[in-house]
């Protein structure tokens, strides 16, 4: 089964979340920020991924998100 656009979403938001600290987060500006990352957004917090509807802080599952969607960006990017 491909990547849904929506996954796709999903995976680039978390990816802009700092992997370094849990103490760093981001905010998705539902009036500025493009549709599908408001929807990845609202749809990552649902999953429990992430603290809040628009961003907040990554959760300890969240967390574990990043550090997979890291190591495939880097299996794919790589040479």
């Amino acid at each position: 089964m491909p990547f849904s656009p929506n996954h796709l979403a999903e995976l680039n938001l978390l990816l802009q979340f700092p992997s370094i600290s849990t103490q760093e987060g981001i905010k998705v500006h539902a009036h500025t920020a493009a549709p599908e990352t408001v929807r990845a957004a609202e749809s990552l917090f649902a999953k429990g991924l992430i603290s809040q509807k628009d961003g907040g802080y990554l959760t300890p599952l969240g967390c574990e998100a990043v550090e997979f969607t890291q190591k495939l960006q880097s299996m794919l990017t790589s040479t």
